[in-house]
């Protein structure tokens, strides 16, 4: 069955690079009318020429009051991805106060904000919606060396479990995928080789990092109504690496 978003408005976050930007074209492909936002101009002026109907807005979601007034006037949303995310490297004994404002500011209270602003439109509309927010592996099984962004998407899946809770009775969706290494242009240079290359590959049983599509694919499942009775999960995107313990 082709999945058609025809009529249906969707906002994304983080659409400038990577796993966000490969969402926003693949929901303008199925006939939504994306609204892509990332804080970099020159990724939507990229993006607006792959997908010249697009929408776009550059915004840094740090700032809350300056999100309240650029999105709050905004038309309903019908489909919402909170793809917006960033990490950090440090440890448990290397926490600082400045990685840990800024990884939880972009992975946890900007998706707060965002989803009440994007929620409240859609229950004003009256014709429900789904959500979907980009977590991770990390939050499902313990990663080295990511004490804050760990956290941060731990936090995120608890909070799409609550919003999903709660918005349920106004038909909105709330769901969470939560991918291992996604090949982006970036990360093919960060794990191209070495020992921390290859002691991640042995945790995935079907022996691959994923590539872009491989969270695209089933996002926009979860944005469509081939989901519909699919509420408040977190779904890893793993390869089969969450089913061992090890």
């Amino acid at each position: 069955m082709e999945i058609c978003f025809k009529n249906k408005r969707a906002l994304v976050t983080g659409a400038g690079k990577g796993i966000g930007r490969g969402i926003a074209v693949a929901l303008a492909k199925c006939g939504a009318s994306v609204t892509a936002l990332t804080r970099s101009q020159a990724d939507l002026d990229t993006l607006k020429q792959e997908v010249p109907g697009i929408e776009t807005i550059c915004l840094d979601v740090h700032d809350w009051d300056k999100t309240n007034e650029v999105l709050s006037p905004l038309p309903p949303f019908d489909l919402l991805v909170n793809s917006a995310g960033v990490s950090s490297g440090e440890s448990c004994l290397e926490v600082s106060a400045e990685a840990y404002d800024n990884v939880m500011m972009i992975n946890h209270r900007a998706i707060l904000q965002i989803t009440k602003i994007v929620a409240k439109g859609m229950i004003a509309k009256g014709e429900g919606g789904s959500i979907v927010n980009l977590s991770s592996i990390a939050s499902l099984q313990g990663l080295t060396n990511h004490a804050v962004y760990a956290s941060s998407k731990g936090a995120l899946d608890s909070y799409t479990k609550v919003a999903a809770l709660e918005l349920a009775k106004h038909k909105i969706r709330v769901n969470c995928v939560n991918p291992t290494v996604v090949l982006t242009p970036m990360a093919r240079k960060f794990w191209a080789q070495g020992e921390m290359r290859d002691a991640m590959i042995n945790r995935i049983p079907l022996g691959r990092f994923l590539e872009i599509e491989d969270v695209v694919n089933p996002v926009i499942f979860l944005l469509s109504d081939m989901s519909a009775m699919i509420n408040g999960i977190t779904m890893p995107i793993d390869g089969g690496a969450s089913a061992a313990l090890v």
